[in-house]
């Protein structure tokens, strides 16, 4: 069975935005604006979702690594290169 590409890409995770979007590059993490409260875990799925969106992926192959309670995160998406990621998010 082949193996998935995959790939981890830190984020700086800001909610409570008007909309979700993709700001862009801070130092090594990339910005990204989260339309959902810091509450419950609701900006990490609402994060996760926007991104599997954004990339057209299933939700299931974008998922948080680390960072569950702070804003800057680790997240791991499945089915893409980093170099991929980058080029479809910016």
């Amino acid at each position: 069975m082949p193996l998935v590409e995959s790939c981890r890409i830190e984020i700086k995770a800001i909610p409570n935005a008007p909309k979700s979007e993709v700001v862009g590059w801070l130092g090594e993490a990339l910005k990204v604006k989260i339309h959902a409260p810091a509450l419950e875990g609701k900006a990490n799925q609402e994060l996760c979702g926007f991104l599997a969106k954004k990339l057209g992926l299933p939700k299931r192959f974008v998922r948080l690594a680390q960072g569950d309670t702070s804003r800057r995160k680790l997240v791991e998406i499945d089915g893409l290169s980093r170099e991929e990621v980058e080029r479809l998010l910016l």
